[in-house]
């Protein structure tokens, strides 16, 4: 069979390993697990939980530093409005979420200033970058900061 480019298709094109299929197979013996320990072992992947004796229950790994998820902002840069909005329209972020432009943070939204605007919008969002500020004022729009509501 010839492989053309119309005829692919999506997907994964590499073959699986096979692993535990005998030595001949290239996974064989250890089948890519290393020897001995709780990992090298059946249903040992989940992490290494040790028991405490003296406590009567288990102990899970502590888990290194701290990422708070909801402390970024959702961006969108000003060429992104340019391009979704049409000439004296209103953006607020609720539009923003509907046209998939930004998703919900409960820190609110910052309008950034990377590529241009021609447009005029009249903007509401919570924080805005000072470039951004000028482009949208620039182009005859207006740069409206409203408060998060929590």
């Amino acid at each position: 069979m010839i492989i053309l480019l119309s005829n692919l298709k999506r997907g994964r094109i590499k073959k699986r390993k096979r692993v535990g299929r005998g030595d001949a197979s290239g996974h064989g013996t250890y089948s890519t697990r290393g020897s001995k320990g709780q990992r090298s072992r059946s249903g040992g992947k989940k992490g290494l939980i040790k028991m405490s004796l003296k406590r009567g229950f288990r102990e899970v790994p502590k888990k290194r530093g701290f990422r708070a998820l909801n402390l970024k902002k959702a961006t969108v840069n000003v060429g992104d409005l340019d391009k979704s909005f049409a000439e004296g329209e209103e953006v607020n972020y609720a539009k923003l979420i509907g046209q998939r432009l930004a998703q919900y943070s409960p820190q609110g939204l910052k309008i950034l200033g990377q590529g241009e605007l021609k447009k005029k919008l009249f903007v509401k969002a919570h924080f805005y970058s000072k470039q951004a500020k000028e482009k949208i004022e620039k182009a005859g729009g207006r740069a409206e900061v409203i408060k998060i509501s929590r």
